[in-house]
Order: structure tokens, then C-alpha cells, then sequence
């Protein structure tokens, strides 16, 4: 029989969790001299009360979907991949090198085949550190953090050595062509008497990313290869009794899981500054670490926690921009917010098991 009820374990302890980094986060900023209520009026205010607001919460949004669900899968074959940020640099090289080298007739044909390179590099990228983890038994936590720096060197040396234009002193390649420019939310859904969206890099990869969490639910809950993952990271041992094998399952599942980091690209590469720059991925490899945390594996949950890390981000940028509170503390609430989903896990659920013991108990 179950401790609790599963829906209290997915939503009710996340929940919990981060009411309690509120709190925290509260107390710091009281700490610094400022006022938390005032503060979070002006996040909710500057992240969510204006279409534009909107915008780039979203466009964050769609960043740490990505990321969230590439280490999501990872996880579910218990493996725990903290390199999407290293794929993603990756991604966006193939994605660079689809839209420059490429002629497309329109933006829609443009974006398949930049997903597909996204995907593909990504998927390369981790490929290395699947099969040293299948094949030599080297931990994929280290060798996916070492690949994040290689990445970071071999970008850096293809866009100074290779793509950058003759005469550019900028560290980038050359503007994609127009006909590879994907339409903006303020393109999709302004009208002539009503601008929305103004000046907000959010874009139609947004629907490409909520597509993403559809298709990894469906291989992970409806397919035999997600069954067998998820048997995998249960039990390697009972996977091997089961004929599942755990060297064709890592090297999946890490395939999977470097391909959806890469698709990451395509939104920041494609979508906003319609070019390959570096530096693009700005952290959202290791916040899909947390996304994942919070949104307990499950695509849904992923969803919502992007989407809460999203509100973060731009909330941050506007408490930085009129407030004398800092936009390093932001990164101190995701930490809070990581600490409590994830190390303190513990914390919360075992009262929250007890509590539901005894409902349990009173009511037979």
C-alpha cells in the first residue's frame, strides 16, 4: 500500500517545497533591507501582467522545457545527465550551419531541418559520454561536465576560425537569412489596432517545445523502449533477468535525452538572435536540472516548472531593473528552490507520509 496518495507526491510535496524557498527567499530579502511583498508584486507585475511580460517568460519558458525534459529522460533510465548545456552549444552549431548552408524556401521548412540538425548534434555531443558509461563504466555526471567545457572551447574556436564573417570582430556568424526567420508571438498574435508582445523574443519554437513534452510522455508511458527504460532505471539487475539491455538502453536514452537539449538551440539560436552566438545558452542546461527536480520527471511537470522558472528569470530582470535588490538573487531562490525539491526532499515527504498514514488509519 502506498505511503500516500500518488497525485500529493507529485503535486502537494512540490508544492510544499516551494512555498517554503518563498519563505526563505522572503527573509533574505527582507535581509538586504527590502521590502518581499513589494518585491513580488513587481515580478508578478513585470513577468506576467503584460503580454510582453509574457513574451519573455515564455521565450525562458521554452528554453528549460528542453533542458528540463532532457534530463528527465536521462533520470528515468537512472542516469543523470548534467551536460545539456554543452549539447544545447552544440545544437546551435547545427542549427548555424542548417540555416547559413542551406537554402529554404520558408521559415516552416527552415525550422524542421534546424530541428533536425539541433537534434542531431545534440544527440553526438552525447553520445561520447553514453558509451564511455556503457562500454568503460566512466560516470556519466563526469564526463558529461567535462564535455560541457569542451563544447564551450570547440564553439568558441569554430565561431572566431570558421563561421565568423571576414572583416566581423564580433565572436558570431553571419545573420540567417530572412527566409529562416521564424515569426515572433508579436507576428502570431498582434492585430492592426492591437500590439502584443512588443519587443518580446517569445516565437513559435514555443509550440515546438510543448509538442516536445506530448511526444516524450507518449515514448516514456505508451511505448515498449519507455517501458524499458524506466525498467532499467528501477532495476538494472531485474532488467538483465528481463532481457533488457543496459548498454543499448544508456546509450537511448543519452541519445534521447542529447537531442532534446539540443532542440534547445532552435529557440535561442534561430528564434531570437537569428544567429549563432556565444554564449547563447546562458545557464539553461543546468536550470533544466532543477526544472526536471521540481516537475518530478513527468513532462507535465516539467511544463509547470518551466514555466515557474520562467516567471523567475524575467521577474529577476525587472526586480534588477527597479529595485536596488540584486539579479544574483534570483539565482539564490533557485538554489532554495533545488534545495528543497531535491536535497530536502525528504524533509517534506516524510511528515507529509505520517500525515496520510494516520488519515488513513482513523478512517478504516
Amino acid at each position: 500500500m502506498e505511503k500516500m496518495p500518488h497525485w500529493a507526491d507529485i503535486v502537494l510535496i512540490p508544492l510544499i517545497s516551494l512555498l517554503l524557498a518563498a519563505i526563505l527567499s522572503a527573509l533574505v530579502i527582507l535581509a538586504i533591507g527590502e521590502n518581499p511583498w513589494a518585491a513580488f508584486t513587481l515580478m508578478v507585475d513585470g513577468a506576467l501582467m503584460r503580454s510582453a511580460g509574457w513574451g519573455y517568460t515564455l521565450y525562458y519558458a521554452t528554453n528549460f522545457m528542453f533542458t528540463g525534459l532532457a534530463v528527465s529522460v536521462a533520470f528515468h533510465a537512472r542516469m543523470f545527465n548534467i551536460g545539456g548545456e554543452g549539447q544545447a552549444m552544440l545544437g546551435g552549431l547545427g542549427v548555424a550551419y542548417v540555416c547559413l548552408f542551406i537554402p529554404w524556401p520558408h521559415w516552416s521548412l527552415a525550422l524542421i531541418g534546424a530541428s533536425l540538425g539541433a537534434a542531431l548534434f545534440g544527440a553526438f555531443w552525447a553520445l561520447i559520454p553514453a558509451y564511455l558509461q556503457a562500454k568503460r563504466g566512466s560516470h556519466v555526471v563526469i564526463t558529461t561536465i567535462m564535455f560541457n567545457f569542451i563544447a564551450a572551447a570547440v564553439l568558441n574556436y569554430i565561431l572566431v576560425n570558421v563561421l565568423r564573417p571576414p572583416r566581423s570582430m564580433d565572436p558570431a556568424t553571419a545573420k540567417f537569412p530572412a527566409e529562416t526567420h521564424l515569426p515572433t508571438f508579436r507576428d502570431m498574435f498582434s492585430t492592426a489596432d492591437t500590439i502584443l508582445f512588443r519587443g518580446a523574443p517569445a516565437n513559435v519554437t514555443f509550440f515546438l517545445a510543448l509538442a516536445a513534452c506530448v511526444l516524450v510522455w507518449v515514448v516514456i508511458w505508451r511505448t515498449r523502449l519507455g517501458y524499458e527504460l524506466r525498467a532499467f532505471g528501477f532495476s538494472e539487475s531485474g532488467a538483465r533477468y528481463a532481457g533488457i539491455s543496459p548498454v543499448r538502453i544508456t546509450i537511448i536514452a543519452m541519445l534521447i535525452s542529447g537531442a532534446l537539449a539540443g532542440l534547445m538551440s532552435v529557440n535561442t539560436t534561430m528564434g531570437e538572435s537569428e544567429r549563432l552566438i556565444l554564449n547563447a545558452t546562458e545557464g539553461a542546461g543546468f536550470i533544466g536540472i532543477a526544472v526536471a527536480l521540481m516537475g518530478r520527471n513527468h513532462p507535465f511537470g516539467v511544463f509547470l516548472a518551466a514555466i515557474l522558472f520562467g516567471f523567475l528569470y524575467q521577474g529577476g530582470a525587472e526586480l534588477a531593473l527597479w529595485t536596488n535588490i540584486p539579479r544574483e538573487l534570483i539565482v539564490v531562490i533557485q538554489a532554495l528552490v533545488i534545495l528543497f525539491t531535491g536535497a530536502l526532499d525528504n524533509m517534506v515527504r516524510m511528515p507529509l507520509e505520517k500525515l496520510f498514514l494516520t488519515i488513513r488509519r482513523r478512517g478504516a
